[in-house]
């Protein structure tokens, strides 16, 4: 074949791709699967009941979890929203639950939105929240008495943790792309 063939052949391919795109709207579904909305029964009914957008809940186990309902980390943090044993203790007597499994789905997820609702009331902000949900509130509000971050949280690049600070944009940033996708 001749490469004006060859660069038909190509060129045409490329339409036929472009066009399936917008006809399949792949671009879409492929989005869904690299976020999605696993958990839905417990995501839906605790983000309900502790007033929580549900899209920032998907958010927060991606980038805890990645969705691995037995995902531990270093830190001893444990399943889809990373919850530490001591919180979680202190979480259940909160809301007068009786178990404390972190590898459970329904718990963690309860657990978690519940803890994270309480961070929101709290700051009144989101991403001070998520700060506090990565760093602990007492590093935020040393950081909101230094001056060193707002309580407004308008200067949210300014946390010095970078961890924090990287968590605080990539939670905030797939949140976009949830809303974006399921709004």
């Amino acid at each position: 074949m001749t490469k004006l063939i060859k660069c038909i052949i190509f060129m045409l391919l490329l339409i036929l791709i472009v066009l399936l795109f917008n006809i399949f709207d792949i671009k879409s579904y492929i989005m869904k699967k690299i976020y999605p909305k696993k958990y839905e029964q417990y995501v839906y009914k605790y983000s309900k009941q502790y007033n929580v957008d549900e899209l920032l809940i998907y958010s927060i186990i991606k980038a805890e979890s990645n969705f691995n309902e037995n995902a531990k980390s270093t830190a001893n943090a444990i399943g889809l929203m990373q919850l530490m044993e001591n919180t979680a203790i202190e979480l259940t007597n909160e809301i007068n639950s009786t178990s404390t499994n972190l590898y459970e789905p329904e718990i963690n997820i309860q657990l978690g939105i519940y803890y994270f609702s309480t961070l929101l009331e709290k700051y009144n902000n989101i991403g001070l929240a998520l700060a506090a949900y990565n760093a602990g509130m007492g590093r935020v509000d040393k950081w909101i008495e230094e001056k060193t971050i707002k309580l407004d949280g308008s200067d949210l690049e300014n946390i010095p943790f970078k961890e924090t600070n990287l968590y605080v944009r990539k939670i905030l940033n797939s949140y976009k792309i949830y809303k974006d996708l399921y709004s």
